[in-house]
């Protein structure tokens, strides 16, 4: 086995995952589980082992096995001491099961971070310095990673960056058209995000199709509470919708998406609404959530079954900027080869993928409503009909295999030196 503990620690909660990673890039989960409500009084501590743990067997979801646990965790450090002895108490065992590496999921590597890279006390100063780009992630991330080196101190650590697969945008796709002085001096450009997904996913598009990702053109939508979509030439990001912030691009659950800025002036002026109330609006009251009362798609569906005019509309006007995206990139790749839906609302929601997709019959896109609606959970499946110019698929993400997959990359025999990596 070759053994990785992937880590996404956020300012008062990390999650984790012990993954055992094939030599062709398979992976089986071991153990997950989810320290929470560090700092605040009374942490909890959930830990799930799924048995057999043993090579090569899968895993029986009727023996695995789940504890939880109420304690004070007053800091990230105290949080991987419960975590390790979640470890020792109910396994697997670190020693049978000793992780080679840590990899660690970090929001925002700015234009710093084009792929994953070795931790190392300077590449810590810039995930720090890269903080003033995303205040409520990088922190949380330094955090983690801190306390994951102290307890883990003698295997290498791994960030990878949410923001890295989208490095390879062009210039006239990452530039905003602002006073390019002012731009550059606050670090005011598109960056992207979601993007360990979409690349697991792109990627497992070119496997199930047996093709080169180099030859395909591919639109990836990650359709989940937070949502975007890129569009992928030969396996890199060309454009994606998601920009200086999560903010900008499609409708979310509680994100406003694509916005004229000019509202955010009138409602300064008129409402009376400063930065802190703006912020909030955008990020919590607005998208699906700001139209309908509600973010989940399940809930927005019942009540449209209802009758609500209101879901009704936010349906629409969620649906409205999926197409307006999709043919977009289409224009941008100049045609598509595979069109891909991931994350809850992606793999779950047939609905949503059949409306998303229902104008581009001009593009040779054609969905099957029968296979549409008979995707098994998990599994990869072709939504699009036979006679469809472009392949349409759902492709369930693993963003912490990806990660794992990237760590041990970084962490072969035939990486770079780690004090010598730029940052």
């Amino acid at each position: 086995m070759t053994v990785v503990l992937v880590v996404n620690s956020g300012s008062s909660s990390f999650k984790y995952q012990l993954l055992d990673v094939r030599p062709d890039g398979a992976g089986r989960r071991l153990a997950a589980g989810l320290v929470e409500r560090i700092g605040e009084g009374a942490g909890r501590a959930t830990h799930r082992v799924f048995f057999p743990v043993e090579p090569g067997v899968p895993s029986v979801a009727a023996h695995d096995i789940e504890s939880e646990r109420e304690l004070e965790i007053p800091d990230h450090t105290a949080g991987f001491r419960v975590m390790l002895d979640a470890f020792e108490e109910h396994g697997p065992s670190l020693t049978a099961h000793a992780p080679v590496a840590v990899g660690h999921r970090v929001v925002h590597g700015g234009a710093r971070f084009f792929e994953a890279t070795i931790v190392t006390d300077l590449v810590e100063i810039n995930i720090d310095d890269l903080s003033v780009l995303a205040p409520l992630h990088n922190p949380g991330a330094l955090q983690g990673i801190r306390a994951a080196r102290r307890a883990f101190r003698d295997i290498p650590h791994v960030a990878v960056f949410d923001t890295a697969f989208h490095q390879t945008l062009p210039p006239a796709a990452y530039t905003y058209a602002i006073d390019r002085e002012l731009a550059a001096r606050h670090r005011i450009r598109r960056y992207g995000f979601h993007g360990t997904s979409h690349q697991y996913v792109s990627a497992k598009v070119a496997e199930h199709l047996g093709r080169d990702i180099g030859e395909l053109r591919q639109i990836v939508f990650h359709l989940g509470n937070g949502a975007s979509v890129t569009a992928i030439d030969g396996g890199r990001s060309v454009e994606t919708s998601m920009g200086f912030t999560p903010l900008e691009g499609l409708v979310m659950g509680t994100r406003s998406g694509d916005l004229d800025p000019a509202v955010l002036l009138q409602l300064q002026r008129r409402a009376g609404m400063d930065v802190d109330a703006l912020d909030d609006l955008l990020n919590k009251r607005s998208g699906v959530r700001g139209l309908a009362g509600v973010s989940d798609m399940r809930d927005l569906a019942q009540r449209r079954a209802a009758g609500d005019e209101d879901a009704r509309l936010a349906f629409d006007v969620y649906v409205h900027r999926l197409r307006a995206y999709a043919g977009s990139y289409l224009a941008q790749l100049g045609g598509a080869d595979a069109i891909s839906f991931t994350a809850g609302v992606g793999e779950n929601n047939a609905e949503v993928r059949e409306a998303a997709l229902a104008t581009l019959g001009f593009a040779g896109v054609r969905v099957d409503p029968a296979r549409n609606r008979a995707v098994r959970r998990g599994q990869v499946s072709r939504i699009s009909s036979d006679d469809s110019a472009v392949t349409v698929l759902v492709v369930p993400t693993d963003e912490e295999l990806e990660i794992a997959r990237q760590t041990l990359a970084v962490c072969g025999p035939d990486s770079a030196d780690p004090t010598t990596l730029s940052a």
